[in-house]
């Protein structure tokens, strides 16, 4: 077993690279989706600051709106596909019906398995903060093992959650791991905003987060080869270019996602009734950081993105945390270069 001890998702990322820069520590490794490298042993990522969960790397180009959006899903119990592929088409690809995803996490927390877990968890840790049976469960023997032509098995497959000094840790434990994608990607986002749920509804502080990786690996060759794009960005880069640690280099003050928890549930499936073209029609009566100063601000500047109109960097000054702010300001200027620079050339 070998420990990744980051900060935040940034610095996760470059050690997790500098890692697969040696190869004392992977095997080349064939899988249903392409060839990888796999790390020899499980990789056991412990984030200190969890809340600073946005990766600020430019090079790494993650989608800022997708990521936070998909969060809000599954918080919200969904399994439909049609909120994810508003953002990324290819989410299709991991459909076995064209309708729904059969691994969605969230549905899995809150209906799959007839109850609602979160309640109970949350409920167990407030009665009881020493609780060491708070299991979340993703994994369903009867229907996932030996499930061979499912496109979408559950890669995390149970998180544990335990208060200690007051402050609310969690571990996430995950089969198959995608250093790129899933990770140091969508998973640190997902995780991390969960935690903070189960943490602000027990009435605790986020404490450690903690991502147990038994396969963690990056793709080489097949459907979507990941290991090109970032083989360049280690550590070196790191120490000269940044110095310090992203977050350092912006004013950044953590934005609770959650203040007003007695609305939280509601706003959640409020949220999901607007058509994405519609909030502009919405911008008023949310209580919650997470609606008013993130996500309803993301829909529009997305919509404004998806076509093409330059007063999206307009409405991207709604979006009041910093972190998140930047990242969808650099996704989305990129963008605008790429299209920009084809334009001409077909002009």
């Amino acid at each position: 077993m070998r420990v990744i001890n980051a900060r935040n998702v940034n610095d996760a990322l470059l050690m997790g690279i500098d890692l697969f820069q040696s190869d004392v520590n992977y095997r080349v490794q064939k899988s249903r989706n392409g060839t990888t490298y796999e790390a020899l042993e499980p990789i056991t990522t412990v984030y200190s600051k969890p809340w600073e969960r946005v990766c600020l790397i430019e090079e790494r180009d993650a989608n800022p709106f997708f990521h936070f959006i998909e969060s809000l899903w599954m918080l919200a119990g969904r399994n439909d596909l049609k909120p994810l592929t508003y953002f990324v088409k290819s989410m299709e690809d991991f459909s076995d019906d064209g309708e729904t995803l059969w691994g969605a996490y969230g549905y899995r927390w809150f209906n799959y398995f007839e109850r609602d877990q979160l309640d109970v968890i949350v409920f167990s840790l407030r009665n009881d903060p020493d609780d060491r049976r708070c299991v979340l469960q993703m994994w369903d023997a009867n229907q996932d093992l030996g499930r061979a032509s499912s496109k979408d098995l559950p890669c995390n497959t149970h998180i544990y959650f335990k208060i200690r000094d007051n402050k609310l840790n969690m571990t996430v434990c995950c089969r198959s791991n995608d250093m790129l994608w899933g990770a140091y990607g969508a998973n640190v986002v997902h995780m991390s905003i969960l935690q903070e749920y189960v943490a602000t509804m027990v009435g605790v502080e986020m404490g450690e987060y903690r991502q147990v990786s038994d396969s963690f690996h990056i793709y080489l060759f097949g459907k979507n080869p990941t290991w090109d794009k970032v083989k360049d960005l280690s550590i070196n880069p790191y120490t000269f270019r940044y110095l310090k640690n992203p977050y350092d280099h912006i004013e950044h003050k953590q934005t609770p996602l959650i203040t007003d928890p007695e609305v939280f549930e509601w706003e959640l499936k409020r949220f999901f009734t607007i058509h994405p073209n519609d909030f502009d029609l919405h911008l008023d009566g949310w209580a919650n950081p997470a609606f008013k100063d993130i996500a309803v601000p993301m829909m529009r500047a997305y919509t404004l993105h998806k076509e093409k109109k330059y007063s999206v960097y307009e409405a991207l000054n709604d979006i009041k945390p910093v972190d998140w702010q930047t990242a969808c300001f650099d996704w989305i200027r990129k963008r605008d270069k790429a299209y920009n620079k084809a334009d001409k050339e077909d002009s």
